[in-house]
């Protein structure tokens, strides 16, 4: 029982992560319908700028301190991804209204390969660290119920919890605030929204933005897992079986998809790898994710597309 729950433990947390990640793509397709590939691209650019500035913001400011240097350079690396919505915006999305879905999936595709040069270009190409103070020793709990204890990574704890927190926080944000709501109604129809005075480019602004801080937390915690390198890109691509079994259109579906990858990942490694012959984490979440596909291809909570003639 104890084995069981650390794996399923160690699932719950990993699918946090995903279901991080997969925020980003969730966030941006529902406020401009773009399936956004340079997600991947936008996690290493702004992990990258945060192992940077970490590491330059001591030497400039003569700051000993490492919490508050650390403080700062999150700041700077917001300000950094900010300014990286608005040039997206402004230079490739404003001369994009209105056009067809592949040609906005080429863009980002182009804003993919552009972040990945610029991004070793600034801020150097070799293997960096990021150390926001995350505990990185095992815990034993529960010892008094199960014999030896449940074995838990603190730092995969940590994440978890930072991830949990950076989704209510998303949720409150778009259900409780004016602007929350006038990315829903962009959403729902873009012409709409407009007609009712809605600014469509300042709204792309923020939603890009969003998931741009979206992408530099899961950069952070990735990076203090792996260190930032190039491979960093990857990490979107655990999260798209994620987005496919909760529905491109549904935030609370990336959250549950996340898990559910997660834990399933997890759990059929501890248990059918052994009659498969191992390796079963790499390539579970791409079956599942065909099967829904198959079967219901908007996913767990995605809307369903009915098309009119």
């Amino acid at each position: 029982m104890a084995f069981f729950l650390e794996a399923l433990l160690g699932g719950l947390m990993a699918g946090m992560l995903y279901a991080l990640v997969a925020l980003g793509f969730v966030l941006i397709f529902k406020a401009s319908g773009v399936f956004n590939f340079a997600q991947g691209a936008m996690v290493l650019f702004a992990a990258l700028a945060m192992a940077r500035f970490s590491e330059w913001v001591p030497g400039w400011l003569g700051i000993e301190d490492k919490f508050l240097g650390n403080v700062i350079a999150f700041a700077l690396s917001a300000v950094v991804m900010f300014a990286l919505a608005w040039l997206i915006e402004r230079l490739v999305l404003r001369h994009l209204v209105n056009q067809e879905g592949v040609t906005l999936l080429m863009a980002t595709l182009g804003i993919t390969y552009f972040l990945d040069g610029l991004g070793q270009t600034i801020f150097g190409s070799d293997i960096y660290k990021i150390d926001v103070g995350m505990p990185k020793d095992p815990v034993f709990l529960l010892d008094s119920v199960f014999p030896g204890g449940v074995l838990v990574n603190l730092e995969d704890v940590y994440a978890a919890c930072i991830a949990a927190l950076l989704v209510v926080v998303l949720s409150l944000f778009f259900q409780k605030t004016s602007t929350g709501r006038a990315l829903r109604a962009v959403a729902d129809d873009h012409q709409a929204a407009q007609s009712i005075g809605i600014p469509l480019n300042r709204i792309w602004v923020i939603v890009w933005f969003v998931a741009g801080i979206t992408a530099l937390v899961a950069g952070i915690i990735w990076g203090s897992k792996m260190g930032v390198q190039f491979s960093l890109t990857t990490v979107a691509l655990r999260a798209l079986p994620v987005i496919i079994l909760g529905g491109l259109t549904s935030v609370p579906g990336a959250i549950i998809g996340g898990l559910i990858i997660g834990v399933g990942e997890k759990l059929s490694e501890v248990y059918l790898g052994p009659y498969v012959g191992g390796g079963i984490e790499i390539w579970f979440a791409y079956v599942l994710a065909l099967v829904f596909l198959l079967f219901r291809p908007q996913g767990l909570f995605g809307e369903k597309i009915i098309d009119r003639v």
